[in-house]
């Protein structure tokens, strides 16, 4: 996103695109969080970005050494040269037996005098962005809440009257308000928060709580601490991109299940494949993703159950070459593990498949894997809305596969109802003729044009999927106790 006049860039690409384009410049800011969120993380890459455009710039540390700021900056290949380090910190020796306890030297007690050195030091090296960490000991300090707001109105003016740009970064207590004395003085705050959950990786996410005259996406947002610093991924919604120019259908490569489908599935649509395991959901959406790698368009699998060599085995039995167009870069194919999955990572990688590599097929196996990895059912309903709506806005064909629980009957249930986010469904089902487990097809839904209303069988391999006559003589196949009413010679042999 380009930057506006008088805008600044956090060092964040998608801090900045969540912000609107960056910080507007001059102001004092809060970055709170818990222990751990990254906040000093964050503010070095605020300046490192400064460093970079040449401008000088200073971090005040009240709570850490420079020595520890070193380590942080080391561990994401980092040199703080350039960057101006003032401590304000106690002497080891300094601290007797007896003695209370304070994080300052004696002889920096006193509020004023450590408001006084902040001042010195920046109009020696009158920066353009400074980083003061942390108010937890100025809160300290100042004893009572009033004189506390005093000394932060005094930042405030301080600071706007150097032209300079300020993060106060401040720890937030768990399961505390966040901090309103600082909140309603500062220009705009940033919130870091840490999750957990019962299994798996911690989550991280953030949201702007307050930014002044700044339209900016409101909500929570992922990020993750990788080496290099901190990676943001906002949030999707629909105003935020625009719609791509309609485009012509996508064919599956199999005859008949074209046809069902009314000649192919539109592009900028969501199909839906539901149906309980082992009924061909998965070979179908290969198929799709395989014939779109064929005609050379960029096709992508997210695999959440599937690994990669039983993938390559059934595309082989179906008659398709996967590992060719994954080494024509025509197909990607990504193995997730939901118990480390951030889903602002997974649709980050959607999102740069899109725009960077114009994705034409997206093939998701399987929502119960997408569901296991979010946090709850009403946040997965949010997040598949959010992105069906980009991919559909892009001309994006998305195919979801979804595994009912249950093989026959009225056991079958699914884990959760996304059908009405979907523009088409297709249904899969057992039935027994002849002593023979078979398949059964059908279309159910289509938004955009007309489909066939039959339900007819399907055969899975070898070397090809195949879609025989319509099952006139079956009733029930869909509700998964279907009785026979006619000829059995209308199925398919072999």
């Amino acid at each position: 996103m380009p930057v506006e006049s008088g805008r600044l860039q956090t060092g964040i690409p998608g801090l900045d695109d969540i912000l609107g384009g960056g910080l507007p410049a001059d102001h004092l800011y809060l970055v709170e969080g818990d222990p751990g969120a990254g906040k000093s993380t964050l503010a070095m890459q605020f300046l490192l970005e400064a460093r970079r455009r040449g401008e000088p710039v200073l971090y005040i540390t009240l709570s850490e050494s420079i020595r520890e700021l070193h380590a942080i900056a080391s561990s994401h290949g980092w040199s703080l040269d350039g960057i101006t380090l003032f401590e304000i910190m106690p002497a080891p020796e300094s601290l007797l037996p007896g003695d209370e306890y304070t994080v300052f030297h004696p002889g920096d007690v006193e509020l004023g005098m450590t408001f006084k050195r902040i001042f010195d030091q920046v109009d020696a090296v009158t920066p353009t962005r400074v980083v003061l960490d942390s108010l937890s000991e100025i809160r300290l300090l100042a004893r009572d809440l009033s004189h506390y707001r005093r000394q932060i109105l005094g930042l405030k003016q301080f600071f706007a009257s150097r032209h300079c740009t300020a993060l106060l970064l401040d720890d937030r207590p768990t399961g505390k308000r966040s901090d309103l004395t600082v909140m309603s003085t500062v220009h705009g705050v940033v919130s870091l928060e840490r999750t957990h959950r019962d299994f798996g990786a911690i989550r991280r996410r953030l949201q702007v709580l307050k930014l002044r005259g700044v339209k900016f996406s409101d909500g929570y947002h992922d990020y993750e601490i990788k080496s290099g610093g901190l990676h943001v991924y906002p949030r999707l919604a629909a105003t935020n991109h625009k719609r791509v120019s309609n485009q012509s259908g996508s064919l599956s490569g199999v005859e008949g299940i074209d046809l069902l489908l009314g000649g192919g599935l539109e592009r900028g649509t969501s199909t839906l494949l539901i149906g309980p395991a082992g009924s061909g959901k998965s070979s179908i959406a290969i198929q799709y993703a395989a014939a779109a790698a064929q005609r050379g368009e960029s096709a992508l699998i997210f695999s959440f159950e599937e690994g990669l060599t039983t993938m390559y085995k059934r595309s082989r039995g179906l008659g398709l070459d996967l590992p060719q167009y994954v080494e024509q870069q025509t197909l990607n194919i990504r193995q997730l593990d939901p118990a480390e999955l951030s889903a602002g990572d997974f649709i980050q990688h959607i999102r740069n498949a899109v725009e960077e590599k114009q994705l034409r097929v997206l093939v998701l196996d399987s929502i119960n894997g997408f569901l296991n990895a979010m946090p709850g059912e009403q946040f997965l309903m949010s997040q598949l809305h959010e992105l069906l709506s980009y991919l559909n806005d892009q001309g994006v064909l998305s195919i979801l596969v979804m595994a009912q629980y249950g093989i026959l009957g009225s056991s079958m249930a699914s884990p959760v109802d996304v059908s009405y986010l979907a523009d088409n469904v297709v249904l899969l089902r057992f039935f027994e003729a002849e002593g023979r487990v078979r398949k059964a097809i059908s279309v159910v839904k289509k938004r955009s044009g007309a489909h066939e209303d039959t339900v007819r069988e399907l055969r899975v391999g070898p070397q090809r999927i195949v879609v025989g006559e319509p099952l006139a003589d079956f009733q029930g196949v869909l509700s998964g106790t279907p009785v026979y009413r006619g000829r059995a010679e209308l199925l398919m042999r072999g």
